[in-house]
């Protein structure tokens, strides 16, 4: 579905991605786990078109190097970025307008499928933005993405600051959505997380990837864990 090879990525003369190359298969969740510094969000924006970058992305054997972010959205990639952007002024429900994709191929992108997803947002709807909780911005961000029928859903950092049980239930959401079809590259620094709900993982060091695997064999890979998670 997505292939990255020999992915370079730079902020001005900075050489923050060195030669990635990784794949994310129809219907899995693939994580990329790493530090903090290791390249994981470069590697998300280069794949929008948020960075400048060189080598090859291939999108269902498009060659999508070089187009603009809406245009790689617009085939079919969906984004939810660390800080979530949402539209404080705006309400729940029309920040969710903004998401809408006339003509999209829907996974669950309809009003009415966010709302099942996340009852917290349907009580919210006529609710400011900027007044939510974090976990429910964040659950904001990530069903605006949906509304607009992606297949293969980006989403970085999804759990940052949320309580356990916030996050369990993000968890819980992109598995529903797995079940449904859509692919999944979640950036995660919870290794707990990622390996409970996910068919891959790779590891992300000094802008590489340094362990390809499932997470079975990364539970038993002490030595790569010890060097590019261990904290």
């Amino acid at each position: 579905m997505l292939t990255l090879n020999n992915l370079h990525a730079f902020y001005g003369k900075s050489h923050v991605l060195h030669g990635v190359s990784f794949e994310v298969q129809p219907g899995e969740i693939v994580a990329l786990l790493g530090r903090n510094g290791s390249g994981r969000s470069t590697t998300a924006k280069a794949i929008m078109g948020l960075v400048e970058a060189s080598g090859s992305m291939v999108w269902k054997d498009a060659n999508i190097m070089g187009l603009k972010t809406y245009e790689i959205a617009r085939l079919g990639i969906g984004y939810v970025p660390e800080n979530r952007d949402i539209f404080p002024q705006l309400t729940v429900h029309q920040n969710l307008m903004l998401g809408e994709k006339s003509g999209a191929k829907r996974v669950r992108g309809s009003f009415d499928d966010m709302y099942r997803l996340f009852p917290q947002l349907q009580a919210r709807r006529d609710t400011e933005a900027g007044v939510l909780s974090g976990g429910e911005q964040q659950m904001l961000a990530l069903c605006r993405t949906l509304m607009g029928g992606p297949e293969l859903l980006v989403i970085d950092e999804p759990t940052e600051g949320l309580a356990p049980q916030m996050a369990a239930l993000v968890g819980r959401c992109l598995q529903t959505l797995k079940a449904d079809g859509l692919s999944v590259l979640l950036i995660e620094q919870k290794m707990t997380l990622a390996m409970a709900i996910s068919s891959r993982v790779l590891v992300m060091g000094h802008g590489r990837i340094v362990f390809d695997g499932t997470p079975a064999s990364l539970q038993a890979d002490a030595a790569i864990r010890q060097e590019w998670l261990a904290v």
